[in-house]
């Protein structure tokens, strides 16, 4: 019995509806780029678009924490205590490096710009906008729980890096997808959807425990 109530427990605390609208966040960006036969470039900066989503409300909850752990933390080669202070700091590096990342990002992908059309930039702004919707929602509905769970101010930051991990790959191995067909680019969004599924659940399920 008590098994059974630790396990219903797990289940429960898993966030279903937020992991549902990511899901469906990322159905609708693959029908969109079947439909529209999108080349690796266009996805790209879909991609890109996303990990800034990603990074902005990463930020926001870095500065929300009430408790945190700072257990491995070090500033400057040094150990730092879990104050206010501390988490100013933490949110203002990160920030600044990942912001600096995506720039870098953003003059590869200019570079290797592809000619667009008016409904391809609709089309790919009304994907990031379903899911800035997913992140908007997932923040809310799961912060209270993350803020109780007292977590690893250096985890919650290096986290992010982790989510992105699929826009690395693209780039590395871009050139072996660019004229695959249709059933690669299905396979390829579909593991891509898998990772932010299974890093989604990470953040924000049942594991979620506090860390002193």
């Amino acid at each position: 019995m008590i098994k059974n109530d630790t396990i219903k427990k797990e289940i429960t605390s898993i966030p279903w509806k937020s992991a549902l609208t990511l899901v469906l966040s990322n159905i609708f960006t693959i029908v969109v780029a079947v439909l529209e036969q999108w080349n690796l470039s266009k996805l790209l900066w879909i991609y890109w678009g996303q990990s800034l989503v990603i990074g902005y409300f990463n930020w926001r909850r870095i500065r929300c924490l009430k408790e945190f752990s700072t257990d491995g933390l070090r500033i400057n080669d040094q150990p730092v205590s879990a104050t206010k202070l501390t988490q100013r700091k933490v949110a203002n590096l990160f920030a600044i490096h990942y912001g600096g990342f995506h720039v870098g990002y953003f003059v590869f992908l200019f570079i290797e710009k592809a000619d667009v059309s008016q409904l391809e930039i609709l089309s790919a702004t009304t994907c990031l906008a379903v899911f800035i919707f997913n992140h908007w929602f997932s923040f809310r509905q799961n912060l209270e729980k993350y803020i109780a769970s007292k977590p690893n101010l250096g985890t919650v930051m290096s986290f992010p890096y982790a989510r992105i991990l699929p826009m690395h790959l693209t780039i590395l191995v871009g050139s072996y997808f660019e004229e695959r067909s249709t059933e690669t680019l299905i396979l390829f969004l579909g593991l891509k959807t898998f990772a932010d599924l299974a890093m989604h659940l990470i953040e924000h399920g049942g594991k979620n425990r506090k860390q002193t």
